[in-house]
């Protein structure tokens, strides 16, 4: 009997460790989106953490333009590493918005290996499309993780030159913007302190709006 829990426990534990992170989110986000995308028009993508996941009215702001979400909350930039065919690549984006280095932080990885893995994340899409424009955003500041400031700004400065070093990278800063001098701005926020409301995305829409392409 002793055996066969053993057993039973390492076939579970195997099973968990072979668990892909939101891989079901990932799929539920690719049919929702095969549902509206014209692969015959121009495509912008914009992906990362929830941020941009809770942007719902993100394709209403850029009516001209067929703008896709493929944010998926919770999100790290090696789990948007794991999933650039599914949620960039698929689509053949002429530019793509990528908001990735907040959970990192968070999850109290370092601004130096963020920046790794966003280095990689930029070369391999490069690499499969050398004319897809790329834009950076810097993590934001927020109520809950206003303690970690500093490693964010660190993070910020990191993504800033890297975007200055590679062609057709461009770095896009909402941290300023959600400042009144050095103090946050509190009422850009729901009741959880970390996601914005729809002021806190105007002002990200006032500044982003200049990168699309």
């Amino acid at each position: 009997m002793r055996y066969v829990l053993l057993f039973l426990l390492t076939a579970i534990s195997l099973n968990a460790q072979n668990e892909i992170p939101f891989k079901d989110e990932v799929k539920e986000i690719q049919e929702k989106v095969n549902t509206t995308w014209d692969s015959e028009k121009p495509t912008i993508v914009f992906t990362g953490s929830s941020s941009v996941r809770m942007w719902e009215d993100l394709q209403e702001r850029f009516p001209s333009k067929q703008i896709l979400n493929t944010g998926f909350g919770g999100s790290q930039s090696v789990d948007l590493e794991r999933f650039l065919d599914e949620l960039i690549l698929n689509y053949d984006p002429k530019q793509v918005f990528i908001y990735e280095g907040d959970n990192d932080i968070s999850s109290k990885r370092k601004p130096k290996a963020i920046e790794g893995t966003i280095h990689d994340i930029v070369e391999e899409l490069q690499r499969r499309s050398p004319e897809m424009e790329i834009v950076l955003i810097s993590a934001k500041p927020s109520i809950s993780r206003w303690h970690l400031k500093r490693k964010y700004k660190r993070l910020n400065k990191k993504l800033s030159k890297l975007a200055a070093e590679m062609k057709n990278v461009r770095y896009a800063d909402v941290w300023s913007i959600m400042l009144n001098k050095r103090k946050l701005k509190t009422h850009l926020f729901i009741e959880d302190g970390l996601h914005m409301n729809r002021q806190g995305y105007d002002l990200w829409y006032a500044v982003l709006k200049d990168y699309i392409n």
